[in-house]
């Protein structure tokens, strides 16, 4: 992996260029990877990490994100937001991360200006750009940039040298807003939010770590790795008593397993 080390040398390089910088922080494998290089680079007196807590961010990374922060030594800021405020948002469009995103960035660049800080910049990685993510345009306009993807770390690469940098998201699973549970044209509602949310800590409770729980209206499509299929078999009837309770009438396992933007395939098919 000698080239991730080469990859990583041109980041804090990147970063040593920049000044001061304000790192958009969910405490994700990625973002959490680019506040350590970040730290590393320039110091904590020129980073500041900022968490945005909104409801589809869910309690326990909201939690995560200011132990880490804190672990790391890095000054952090956690900032309340509303996503289903936003103009379109909740309606559920295609691009709602455009909104997402357009949405954070208008909070974190004037917290960079009215503190000193030169740059905002987000862990987007080169994984993303060839995926369908709405949210670069709006980095791209508002003029956040992303250190990780400008070097072409890809997340293979980032957990290899998060675990050699002694960060415990090395192996964390991804993560994503809630509202990326919902499919698309189905209007997001707090009450959807609190299902998905809860839904999915039950599981991770059961032991199950990378989980998504997609939202169909009335049914809930489990997605967890595909070796761990049969074990949600083995649960089943916990599974489902629990999700009817949560609120859903139907309860499947999707047998594809989980992927990254399921609900993104829809959209590229067409």
């Amino acid at each position: 992996m000698q080239q991730a080390w080469d990859k990583y040398e041109r980041l804090l390089e990147n970063l040593r260029g920049l000044g001061r910088v304000v790192v958009a922080f969910s405490g994700g494998v990625d973002s959490s990877f680019l506040l350590k290089a970040a730290l590393e680079a320039l110091g904590p007196e020129n980073v500041l990490a900022v968490t945005a807590d909104s409801e589809t961010y869910p309690e326990r990374e909201r939690e995560a994100a200011i132990a880490l922060a804190k672990e790391i030594g890095s000054p952090h800021l956690v900032i309340h937001t509303s996503d289903l405020a936003i103009p379109g948002y909740a309606d559920n469009p295609v691009n709602r991360c455009y909104f997402c995103k357009n949405e954070l960035f208008s909070h974190l660049i004037p917290i960079a200006r009215e503190r000193g800080y030169h740059h905002v910049v987000f862990g987007a990685i080169a994984d993303d750009l060839g995926e369908f993510r709405p949210g670069l345009q709006a980095a791209k306009e508002r003029g956040v940039l992303a250190p990780l993807q400008d070097v072409m770390l890809y997340k293979r690469e980032i957990r290899f040298l998060s675990q050699k940098l002694g960060l415990r998201t090395w192996d964390k699973p991804s993560l994503a807003c809630l509202s990326s549970r919902i499919q698309y044209g189905e209007r997001i509602t707090r009450e959807k939010l609190s299902m998905v949310d809860q839904a999915e800590l039950f599981l991770l409770q059961l032991g199950f770590r990378q989980v998504r729980v997609r939202h169909h209206g009335q049914i809930a499509r489990i997605e967890v790795p595909p070796q761990e299929l049969a074990q949600v078999v083995e649960v089943a009837d916990l599974v489902v008593a629990k999700l009817k309770e949560i609120g859903y009438q139907y309860v499947t396992l999707d047998l594809q397993g989980y992927r990254s933007g399921s609900m993104n395939e829809a959209v590229t098919a067409g």
